[in-house]
């Protein structure tokens, strides 16, 4: 069940009216059904999978409390580490079986063949599991926190079951963390107009960058990239821009949906966009990019490791992992490894190269504050994400290289103006102006965010004509320019493959 759908429009309001109406003491029971359903709308059978990584994860915390009562402090230790090894081992060999069982084979047979060895690959007909790598790192974010003590482990089966599938955010994030939802799941929520309003505003955002920008991006991106071959380097160039935002608002507006809808039922979730391109460097950029798996990575695996705690050379090669790490989580490809690496290597020569850049900005008298070296530094950290979104968004390593040799040649004719190159990459006249419009709004709300203006908060002290005014001009607006209908079959949100 998509977001942007007539069922999940329909779903979502019986959910909030019945949950408001039946007693506390059983809503966490009714959203449990709802969620399964939700999650089984899409394959049922790999309900159980969740069920199987939920199972493994309470018993596991369980496990943990009683390994914690024991006297001896060599066994306590010696059980919980047990503990959490065998969650981490169990829950992971599901996720490489239905990601990455493939692309390990393959890799071992094109290293066999490399070898003149010839090795006959096993084949196995498997769908990926919408979010298995989501909920799968949720539960194990619990086991991690039961361990550190930061959490006591849930008692309540069902009531953890509801943490690990809690359908707003259960097949694309935010990852939350056990701390902060499951101790939500026990409060009671009642209904208040302010809270509830500002849930289906963020929503409605959240609509707005999937059902008209995402889309539109998404139709000029796609006619690009899908005939690489046959386009000019300054055509790919565009479409690589474009796509910077594509991939940000289509997965922005995910966020927005799962934290608005949320909020409507009571709960809060954490934040996973935060004006990720008005950054200034690439390390700022994940720290507001994605923020619920950059914690978690930087929670449960770059901390473990050393972090920086073991010198410049130790927390360099923890970077990189991590990030080798983070692009093989997105996807199971080499594309997908380079693109993680590449981040990885934009931090570490941003580390090196600091004492150089420290030491040229005292020689020319460079004023950091001033808008025309923030801004500067903005468009740099822009372009070299962009570059790494190229390798994201190609078909493999060496089409990323191919794509950037013939941008940064400018291949071809490249004198089209922007909005001639808009139409030749199949938008038409109106959707070309749609298009750079909503670009306005959306650069606009993140302006507003980025220098602390909240405008949800903002419209809601306006006037109640002014109030209205807004809402209706977003509905409506969102009707006649977006993407949905009869004929149309509405696109899931990128991040559902990961």
């Amino acid at each position: 069940m998509l977001f942007n759908s007539l069922e999940f429009l329909l779903f979502f309001p019986a959910v909030c009216l019945c949950y408001y109406v039946i007693p506390h003491r059983i809503r966490y029971l009714f959203l449990l059904v709802c969620s399964y359903f939700f999650y089984m709308c899409w394959n049922p059978q790999y309900a159980l999978l969740m069920l199987t990584s939920t199972a493994i994860t309470y018993a596991s915390g369980l496990l943990l409390e009683k390994a914690k009562q024991s006297k001896e402090e060599k066994r306590r230790r010696r059980r919980m580490h047990w503990c959490v090894a065998l969650s981490f081992i169990s829950n992971l060999a599901i996720l490489f079986f239905f990601k990455y069982f493939d692309f390990a084979a393959d890799t071992v047979v094109r290293l066999c063949a490399l070898a003149q060895i010839e090795v006959q690959r096993p084949a196995f007909d498997v769908v990926l599991p919408v979010g298995i790598s989501f909920y799968t790192f949720q539960a194990l974010g619990y086991t991690v926190d039961v361990y550190r003590g930061e959490i006591y482990a849930e008692k309540n089966f069902l009531k953890y079951a509801l943490f690990v599938s809690f359908f707003p955010q259960l097949v694309a994030g935010p990852i939350e963390r056990s701390k902060n939802l499951l101790i939500q799941i026990n409060e009671k929520h009642r209904f208040e107009f302010a809270r509830v309003r500002d849930g289906l505003l963020l929503m409605l955002y959240g609509y707005f960058q999937k059902v008209v920008l995402a889309e539109y991006l998404a139709i000029a991106v796609d006619n690009v990239y899908n005939t690489c071959a046959e386009r000019t380097g300054y055509q790919l160039l565009i479409a690589t821009v474009l796509f910077a935002f594509q991939i940000y608002c289509d997965f922005g507006s995910y966020s927005n949906i799962a934290i608005g809808a949320a909020k409507v039922m009571g709960f809060t979730l954490m934040e996973n966009f935060n004006t990720p391109y008005f950054s200034m460097s690439v390390a700022e950029f994940w720290r507001r990019w994605h923020i619920s798996l950059s914690t978690w990575f930087r929670d449960y695996l770059y901390i473990p490791l050393g972090g920086n705690r073991k010198g410049k050379v130790r927390k360099w090669f923890n970077l990189m992992v991590v990030f080798l790490v983070s692009g093989l989580w997105h996807g199971a490809s080499w594309h997908y490894v380079f693109w993680g690496g590449l981040n990885g290597a934009y931090q570490v020569l941003g580390e090196w190269m600091r004492p150089v850049n420290k030491k040229l900005k005292q020689w020319f008298c460079v004023d950091e504050t001033s808008f025309s070296h923030r801004l500067l530094r903005i468009l740099l950290t822009f372009s070299l994400v962009s570059v790494s979104w190229i390798f994201f968004r190609a078909g493999s390593v060496s089409e990323g290289i191919e794509i950037l040799k013939r941008i940064l040649g400018f291949s071809g004719t490249y004198w089209f103006t922007w909005g001639d190159n808009l139409t030749v990459m199949g938008l038409t006249e109106q959707t070309k102006d749609v298009l750079i419009v909503c670009l306005g709004i959306l650069s606009a709300a993140d302006i507003c965010k980025y220098r602390n203006i909240h405008l949800i908060a903002w419209i809601t002290k306006q006037g109640i004509w002014f109030r209205w005014l807004i809402y209706f001009a977003a509905i409506f607006g969102i009707l006649i320019f977006g993407v949905y209908g009869p004929g149309y079959d509405a696109s899931q949100f990128i991040y559902f493959q990961f």
